[in-house]
């Protein structure tokens, strides 16, 4: 990526404050005391605050999610927490109004902000500068903050005394004091990089700058505000690391767990669609769900091949897993769940295993049913199908109080009464990482498993090839290995049982001659 030049980046920075001064017109003829007025109830309801003062930002209305994180970042001065909400969810811009909130009505004095490069760091904190030394609504109403002496691009302090300070992650806190106050506000933006994450002395490294070096700059009897702001792009970063740590741990994705828009009023589905198509599954995941979903080892590649006619196989099996185990509660600091739904239809055929299509995904219960009718559908009486679920104890409830009513109600009123048989996988299992290991890669490794190469561009079919590269024995997403696993056990046992039978009537027929 070419760099951008001080006199490119000075002359983007020039238009912003032009565009900032011309957003922000104040009402000459309002008097003293009717600024004070108008001030002191904007101070006391603060979205009408950001409203005000950040036009040029405050475009949308906001999510519930964005009112209830500044309504705990603006109680609790002392606090940690982690913000890890996606892309184009406005985690920077929704704490830089926090935070100058903050500075402006007089309650925090010396805030830092650190980013991966010392560079990256001076481009966060400019908004900042900018705002305080152009925005004329916060000037009309709290006077002129740019300070003579004390107004560099990486360290400026304000007339009223609040410093604001940009450090690149390893660069030396020492000197961050504000005349008698210590830092009692640190943000931690961008502080990973996909370069840097791949290698853990790195990670460890910076880890230990900002537990060593970073926090203890803090005065230990006033509060500090720590807010980590980044999305999680590998499974150890420094933002899981600090996710262990804080107070709040906020995971916000793109869309929620009904893939559903999470600020519909910003980002609409016709939008986010926009952006997803043209990325990888793996991007998407990364970027904007949080899901960092690393190559492993074992299932370097997929076959894709061609699926042999309905008729050659001697029945074909439907498993579908409903995403719900006691090991993928919903995490208690998120109260998101990681796991998907999914319905795999799979076939046998002269020693192959044939991933013939599939639905995968994160989805309501309802759409879960439907996507197995539509499997159904698919096969169209042209073989013997059995529809198979994955049931265990934890899943129990599912089954009983929402699975059974929701297909009875699904096959009554959508499909002509004719309700889908469904058989319950009660089986016990080894742990899911050592079945999709042991029976998946040789098959895999001997390409017998064999997905459909007509269904190359479904991107159900995509996110489960997603999922088997990315398998390794942390990974966080392996449903779509595990419906495919529970399909090969089936298949696998139903295949034994008629090898059985057969040899058992040739024997009996043998028997029954006379010599």
């Amino acid at each position: 990526m070419k760099k951008i030049s001080q006199k490119q980046k000075l002359n983007i920075w020039e238009a912003f404050r032009d565009n900032l001064i011309n957003e922000t017109p104040i009402d000459t003829t309002e008097t003293v005391s009717q600024k004070r007025k108008r001030v002191a109830n904007l101070e006391k309801n603060p979205e009408k605050w950001f409203e005000y003062y950040f036009p040029n930002y405050y475009k949308s209305k906001p999510a519930p999610f964005h009112i209830k994180a500044t309504r705990r970042i603006l109680r609790n001065p002392e606090y940690y927490e982690v913000r890890a909400w996606s892309r184009e969810l406005a985690k920077s811009t929704r704490t830089m109004m926090e935070i100058l909130f903050l500075a402006l009505t007089g309650k925090k004095k010396n805030v830092i902000l650190v980013s991966y490069s010392a560079d990256n760091a001076e481009n966060l904190i400019a908004p900042y500068k900018i705002n305080l030394e152009s925005n004329n609504r916060i000037i009309n109403d709290y006077g002129k903050q740019a300070k003579i002496g004390s107004w560099e691009s990486s360290h400026f302090v304000t007339r009223s005394g609040v410093s604001f300070k940009a450090l690149g992650a390893g660069q030396s806190p020492r000197g961050t004091r504000n005349e008698a106050i210590r830092p009692d506000v640190l943000l931690i933006d961008d502080i990973d990089t996909d370069e840097d994450v791949r290698n853990p002395e790195i990670i460890d490294k910076r880890w230990d700058w900002i537990e060593q070096a970073l926090i203890p700059t803090r005065s230990i009897s006033e509060p500090l505000l720590i807010i980590f702001c980044g999305n999680i792009i590998a499974e150890d970063c420094c933002i899981t690391r600090a996710a262990k740590k804080a107070n709040k741990v906020e995971i916000i994705n793109i869309r929620d767990e009904k893939g559903k828009s999470t600020w519909p009023d910003k980002n609409t589905e016709e939008h986010i669609d926009r952006v997803l198509d043209i990325i990888s599954y793996a991007s998407q995941q990364k970027e904007y769900f949080n899901n960092p979903i690393s190559k492993g080892k074992t299932f370097k590649e997929i076959k894709w091949g061609k699926v042999p006619k309905y008729n050659q196989f001697e029945f074909v099996l439907q498993y579908a897993d409903p995403g719900v185990s006691n090991k993928d509660k919903p995490s208690k600091k998120s109260g998101l769940q990681n796991s998907q739904k999914g319905t795999v239809l799979m076939g046998y055929h002269q020693g192959n295993y044939y991933v013939i299509t599939c639905f995968l995904d994160h989805m309501n219960q309802a759409s879960f049913i439907d996507y197995m009718y539509q499997i159904r559908n698919i096969v169209n009486n042209r073989a013997v199908l059995y529809s198979y679920i994955e049931n265990n104890s934890f899943q129990d409830p599912f089954f009983t109080q929402i699975l059974f009513p929701l297909n009875y109600q699904l096959g009554q009123e959508k499909y002509q009464g004719n309700v889908l048989p469904l058989i319950t996988d009660t089986r016990k299992k080894p742990e899911k990482w050592f079945r999709i290991e042991a029976d998946l890669e040789p098959l895999n490794r001997l390409g017998r498993l064999i997905f459909n190469e007509k269904e190359k561009n479904n991107p159900h079919m995509q996110r489960l090839e997603t999922q088997f590269k990315g398998a390794h024995p942390n990974a966080k997403l392996l449903d779509g290995p595990d419906m495919v696993q529970g399909a090969y056990k089936i298949i696998s046992e139903k295949n034994s049982l008629m090898a059985l039978d057969s040899i058992t009537t040739i024997k009996r027929k043998g028997n029954n001659k006379s010599y």
